[in-house]
């Protein structure tokens, strides 16, 4: 196969329809049990070749700018995979909210190794992608896997899931929250009961994250008040973004038109099937 000269793909976000948080490990991470649903809302990486080795990120996000960031640590992955040892230029566009739960520098992350396996012409099948994505985070595995999906252990336990496709307006308050400053929160429960795949489908779950998050940042808890106006609003992830479903875009949308000035926010479709997907 000749070298491609440009391709430019997405790394959607996803949403967590619940968070239990089972219990913690000696070694510090936490047992969960979760569901996530990819939405129509993503970041953009366009890969360009070099004539030399080198990998280098383009991100024009200071938070981004660390050579330690997911995205170069994906590419050095990769690269060690590839005899001819490649370089190339990466540039990401950011639309997903740092710090919001929407699982964007893991979606990075997946997308890098996706993409550079195509780019490449490496040919390393799913499995081994999902292996190599596992080293670089918890949530990688299922931005690299493409599917909505039931999560458990670490979350790495993956099982594809059909879910409905509702819309969704999610908000961003003006905050970014780091997801280790939850995890390692005294007051964070730890010991939701384990339910069996079939019954989280049919029962309503809650976010144990939450309950940390709001008291530590009152702008979140604002943010979820405002949307339970609308609809039973929740929060994804570690936050800070809260979400709720709508009937329709056009309900959605309508939501979003009233949203305060100091927030951000977007209608998107919830899908099952990842749109780094449909684009490979």
């Amino acid at each position: 196969m000749a070298p491609m000269k440009i391709m430019t793909l997405p790394a959607p976000g996803k949403l967590n329809l619940f968070l239990h948080i089972n219990g913690q490990r000696e070694d510090g991470h936490h047992e969960l049990q979760t569901i996530f649903q990819f939405i129509d809302y993503s970041d953009e990486l366009t890969f360009s070749p070099r004539d030399d080795d080198l990998i280098c990120v383009n991100a024009k996000i200071p938070e981004l700018s660390s050579k330690n960031n997911l995205v170069t640590r994906a590419a050095k992955l990769l690269q060690r995979q590839d005899s001819k040892r490649r370089g190339v230029d990466i540039t990401l566009k950011k639309n997903l909210p740092i710090g919001g739960g929407l699982g964007g520098g893991s979606s990075d992350a997946a997308t890098t190794l996706h993409g550079l396996n195509r780019f490449w012409d490496l040919k390393l099948n799913k499995e081994h992608l999902l292996h190599l994505g596992l080293q670089l985070g918890a949530d990688v595995p299922v931005f690299v896997e493409g599917h909505s999906c039931w999560a458990e252990g670490i979350g790495e336990k993956l099982t594809p899931l059909n879910l409905p496709e509702p819309w969704f307006l999610v908000v961003a308050p003006p905050v970014a929250i780091p997801t280790q400053e939850i995890f390692f929160d005294k007051k964070l429960t730890r010991n939701t009961p384990r339910r069996e795949m079939s019954t989280s489908l049919l029962e309503t779950g809650i976010n144990d994250c939450q309950a940390v998050v709001v008291k530590r940042y009152p702008v979140v808890a604002e943010a979820l008040n405002w949307l339970n106006q609308y609809s039973t609003a929740q929060m994804t992830g570690t936050g800070a973004c809260i979400f709720a479903r709508f009937e329709s875009k056009k309900a959605a949308q309508k939501a979003l038109a009233d949203l305060p000035e100091k927030m951000i926010g977007f209608v998107c479709r919830g899908l099952n099937r990842s749109p780094l997907l449909t684009s490979l």
